[in-house]
């Protein structure tokens, strides 16, 4: 039995991190094992920035944005010899598993880490993009997609009172895990995503065609990653094929990943982590927990970091429908 594991959270912020280290540290101290944070991801546990959590530490945080253990991407541990730092930090503290909060660079890290040195990590899928193997949702990626759609709707208001084509650029990084529900739930009239590889051809054709019928207001969704290029790229082409189609363009930004998280959201992390704490306490190393099918399951590292996770097309075909 472990006496002593710690919890960081790396990457990107996602809403709900924090209901995931509450419930790490709640977990652990229901097993009666002793829990630290580590500040600042890897580069804190290079530097040594641990403190001791109890249940009292992470009360009143289920329902607070960002992460109260900070977040920061750290170089020097993709060095041996940062590496090496961070293990004689853990060894010097009597650590002796990690949960570690994150996405695919978090989870790479570690799986080097645990082959150098052995330290025993389990992950807990945060990112707001979705894009991870192994779960049907991660952490942050509801509210993400609300805080989004809330936008949306508010530039369709706008959209419709000026007769404006808008493109709105949503987060996702290489995913379009964001942009299609935003699409569907925002009455987009277009959706473009990295998986769909979507021409801007396409899109001038689908809004010379639209414009033709007379409709005069058009929402276009663009993820991050469009291989086409950004909203405003692509907004520039459309309007020189179109120059009559008074064209804006709205990027959502970072407000994605900051925000109270969603019922959902608190739920999702607060499951995560109760897994991945005792998926550690269970012998288990380089796996994720995460949610497929309404059940808890464990994938590897290798898996959620190597293997693509794919886009249902059926939603895809959801948006040509609803947009006639």
């Amino acid at each position: 039995m472990m006496k002593r594991i710690a919890v960081f959270t790396s990457g990107g912020d996602s809403p709900g991190m924090n209901a995931c280290i509450r419930a790490v540290v709640r977990t652990a101290v229901y097993h009666g094992i002793e829990v630290y944070g580590i500040m600042r991801g890897y580069s804190g546990m290079i530097k040594g920035e641990f403190v001791r959590l109890d249940s009292a530490s992470v009360a009143n945080t289920i329902q607070k944005g960002g992460t109260i253990l900070k977040s920061a991407r750290s170089q020097k541990f993709t060095t041996k010899e940062g590496r090496q730092q961070a293990f004689d930090q853990l060894v010097n503290n009597g650590i002796e598993g990690l949960i570690a909060i994150g996405g695919n660079g978090t989870f790479t890290g570690a799986t080097i880490f645990e082959q150098e040195f052995g330290i025993p990590t389990v992950g807990a899928p945060g990112t707001i993009d979705n894009d991870l193997y192994g779960t049907d949702y991660t952490i942050g990626y509801d509210t993400a997609v609300n805080t989004a759609l809330e936008a949306i709707d508010k530039i369709r208001d706008t959209a419709d009172s000026h007769d404006r084509c808008f493109f709105v650029e949503v987060m996702g990084r290489d995913s379009g895990y964001i942009a299609i529900p935003c699409a569907i739930g925002g009455g987009a009239e277009i959706v473009m995503v990295p998986e769909t590889q979507m021409s801007t051809e396409s899109v001038i054709d689908t809004l010379q065609s639209s414009w033709q019928r007379s409709k005069t207001s058009f929402i276009v969704v663009v993820a991050e990653g469009e291989v086409e290029g950004n909203a405003q790229i692509v907004a520039q082409r459309v309007k020189e094929a179109i120059p009559q189609l008074d064209t804006r363009v709205t990027v959502i930004g970072h407000i994605q990943r900051g925000g109270s998280p969603s019922a959902a959201d608190r739920m999702l992390a607060s499951q995560i982590g109760i897994a991945a704490v005792e998926g550690l306490l269970n012998g288990m190393r380089n796996v994720m927990a995460g949610i497929m099918n309404r059940q808890l399951v464990y994938t590897p590292f290798h898996d959620t970091i190597y293997k693509k996770k794919l886009i249902n097309q059926s939603f895809m075909r959801m948006v040509e429908i609803l947009s006639v």
